[in-house]
């Protein structure tokens, strides 16, 4: 596969640089060479013209389902999901049948993105054996193997204790704890936010308390270890400023946050449609606000996708009964640009910050940065392309909370180590010179 790629007259964002310019970017042998002003070669060649040219965007929260759950979704349809949506990295949570809690699931979950990836695909491990919270998996032996951080995600780790150690393993081993925040015995029956709308829905509620409870806890246990916590898919106020005051406290604290968070509020369950059912759920709009200004001010740290496909039989059923999960790796940046740079909260260089240079930092990942030498992974990304979310994805899913919504802005080309993973646009604007 050809590695070696000419990019021109783009506009390139590197917020890892603090780049903002009309520039060319060269790639050879799946590096970045040099980014520079009129470059010539005499390789394959994209001309770039109104396009912005950005690290390649990260997703640290995906589910990819496989092994055990290849009906829902596969690491081939997952990554093909991602490079469509402008990713070229994506963290596979650990949540399959059987669970990542061993090597051999790790080894193979890297061999299968290897042989049917359309982009890399980083494994987080188990944080504890079977995901049952009871006995810490063999984390030293899932660094080895390659996971880059841990996570019991779509469960809490409700012992204390077994947290305290994970933190102090990791700390080690050098990678994070990604906390699914949740006090199980406070959401226990909820189906959505709890407040005015579950009242009138006659819905269960999941209170914001059940996250902010344990975020609490793991803050003061990532102060009590000098270790680094990361909280996957934070929803409410109370967890944001949470998460702001340890930082500034200097406990070793990162978050993210995901597009349904950004974009869609507890009112909208009004419709019942299964698709607006996830865990955390749909807040209220304090709580969206608060999410809001934690991007505009620095506390979050990521956006991720929480990117968790379902069989449409799944869903197709009434909505306290439906499974919680939905899609988001094709929709997260036109979602994500709709609602934070059209709405002037910040600009584009932070949200590239948020979708590729900060995951890659705060997960210590390749790439996520055009400096020579990175990988050449790249997302070439048209911000005022129309975007009608349809019903088909590339996903084996459809359970997107977007479907039918007008949006503007996405991605048109995934460049993944100098090959051209997607291209909206082929054959157009490509020549060879």
């Amino acid at each position: 596969m050809n590695m070696n790629l000419l990019i021109t007259n783009a506009r390139v964002i590197d917020p890892s640089q603090e780049l903002d310019a009309k520039l060319d970017l060269l790639i050879e042998d799946g590096l970045i060479a040099r980014i520079d002003k009129r470059i010539k070669a005499s390789i394959e060649t994209i001309d770039a013209g109104g396009l912005i040219l950005a690290p390649g965007l990260i997703d640290l929260h995906t589910h990819l389902r496989e092994p055990g759950q290849e009906h829902k979704e596969t690491i081939a349809t997952g990554t093909r999901a991602a490079v469509a949506g402008g990713y070229t990295a994506v963290c596979a949570m650990a949540n399959t049948l059987p669970p990542n809690d061993e090597r051999a699931v790790t080894e193979m979950i890297i061999a299968e993105s290897r042989r049917n990836g359309a982009c890399r695909v980083y494994p987080i491990g188990a944080v504890s054996k079977g995901l049952n919270g009871e006995a810490l998996a063999e984390l030293a032996d899932l660094r080895a193997a390659g996971c880059v951080g841990v996570s019991d995600d779509g469960k809490p780790v409700w012992n204390a204790q077994l947290m305290r150690r994970a933190l102090e393993y990791c700390t080690m081993l050098g990678i994070p704890v990604i906390a699914h925040e949740e006090d199980a015995n406070l959401s226990d029956g909820g189906v959505m936010h709890e407040g005015y709308f579950s009242t009138l829905l006659g819905l269960g509620g999941i209170p914001a308390a059940s996250e902010e409870t344990l975020v609490a806890r793991d803050v003061i246990l990532a102060r009590m270890t000098g270790a680094h916590v990361h909280i996957a898919h934070l929803s409410t106020a109370g967890a944001v400023d949470s998460v702001r005051q340890a930082r500034a406290a200097g406990v070793h604290v990162t978050c993210e946050v995901t597009p349904h968070h950004i974009a869609l509020g507890d009112e909208s369950v009004q419709s019942f449609s299964t698709n607006l059912k996830m865990n955390p759920p749909l807040r209220s709009a304090a709580h969206r606000q608060a999410l809001i200004a934690g991007i505009a001010d620095g506390t979050v740290d990521a956006i991720a996708t929480d990117h968790a496909p379902h069989h449409f039989d799944e869903k197709n059923v009434e909505f306290d009964i439906a499974p919680f999960g939905v899609i988001g790796l094709e929709t997260a940046f036109p979602v994500c640009y709709d609602r934070l740079v059209r709405a002037g909260v910040i600009g584009i260089d932070r949200l590239i910050d948020l979708m590729s240079c900060g995951p890659a930092r705060i997960f210590n990942l390749p790439g996520g940065t055009l400096r020579p030498g990175a990988p050449g992974d790249v997302t070439l990304l048209d911000p005022d392309a129309p975007f009608k979310v349809a019903a088909t994805f590339q996903s084996k899913a459809s359970n997107s909370p977007f479907v039918g919504q007008a949006l503007r802005g996405r991605a048109m080309t995934t460049i993944v180590g100098g090959a051209i993973r997607y291209d909206i646009r082929a054959p157009k604007r490509k020549t060879k010179k």
